[in-house]
């Protein structure tokens, strides 16, 4: 049976596993740094050579203002030869890397804590659980490699569901422990087959490796702050037991824990750099679904 946090931090919470992530508990991450050596686990947001998905359009770059505006700040005081470029940013909340808000998904009309789906609204935004609610975070994290588990090459087969056992299995090869309050990321190797496969022009297919329902279930009895993976959705596609959004419906719906996507996770990996302190802010936007990321990992 699948973890419930309704009701857990009140009527009212809108922070769901956050609350796990007390004074003591962020203290205590801090031993979990032993490397002191940081990752950028954000990819980049660019029109072209990341993954994007189609109805959420490309991500534009555009110039407000560069060169050949020389001379507009002139009544600001300006000095010839002073002046400033500017752009604007046009984004799906959900591009490149990012974390969902827990107003994300729904399910029987409700989100987490048992919000209707109606405080949702295309102009204002949302009502409750928007990632504005998150502010930011630090907690100890640790990645586990199912790539170096299953003993691939590079990346794990589409299609291939990881179970609670194997995150177990990984955890024990790698001599970390997942403990209360932690962000467990997952490796799969999809970003790195993504890029092999965009090098060689061929296209991007629906399969993706990733968590399924029993690995889902088995992260909230363990009372994690959030999930994240290098895919696009954390959970495995072909969705498992043909349940659209499944492993959201059981993390974000039924149990207010977040979800961090299209990470990259290679490097640290690599360096068999598996537990430290990950920071994570995401933009502000009221009421917004989620927001671009880039968070910091310190091992």
């Amino acid at each position: 049976m699948s973890t419930n946090n309704w009701g857990r931090w009140g009527a009212d919470d809108e922070r769901g596993a956050l609350n796990h992530l007390t004074p003591d508990v962020i203290k205590a991450a801090a031993a979990s740094i032993t490397t002191g050596k940081v990752y950028s686990l954000g990819i980049p947001i660019q029109g072209q050579g990341v993954p994007l998905l189609d109805y959420r359009g490309t991500p534009m770059r555009l110039t407000l203002q560069d060169g050949t505006d020389d001379g507009i700040y002139a009544s600001y005081g300006a000095k010839e030869g002073t002046g400033a470029h500017e752009d604007v940013l046009v984004m799906a909340s959900h591009t490149t890397s990012h974390m969902d808000a827990l107003i994300h998904v729904y399910e029987d009309h409700k989100h987490y804590n048992g919000v209707p789906y109606g405080e949702m609204r295309a102009l204002g935004g949302a009502g409750k659980l928007g990632i504005e609610k998150v502010d930011s975070f630090a907690a100890r994290s640790v990645i586990l490699d199912i790539v170096k588990l299953k003993g691939a090459d590079k990346w794990l087969e589409p299609g291939t569901m990881i179970m609670a056992a194997d995150l177990q299995a990984a955890a024990a090869a790698q001599g970390v422990e997942v403990r209360a309050g932690d962000v467990v990321l997952i490796r799969t190797g999809h970003l790195d087959m993504w890029w092999a496969n965009n090098a060689a022009g061929e296209p991007e297919g629906f399969a993706q490796a990733g968590i399924g329902s029993d690995a889902a279930e088995w992260l909230a009895s363990m009372d994690v702050t959030a999930v994240g993976s290098d895919n696009a959705a954390v959970e495995v596609i072909p969705f498992d037991n043909n349940d659209f959004l499944i492993v959201h419906k059981i993390l974000l719906v039924q149990a207010g824990i977040f979800m961090l996507e299209h990470l990259d996770l290679r490097q640290p990996c690599e360096d068999g750099n598996y537990e430290g302190v990950i920071a994570v802010s995401p933009l502000k936007v009221t009421g917004a679904t989620g927001s671009p990321i880039n968070p910091v990992f310190i091992s």
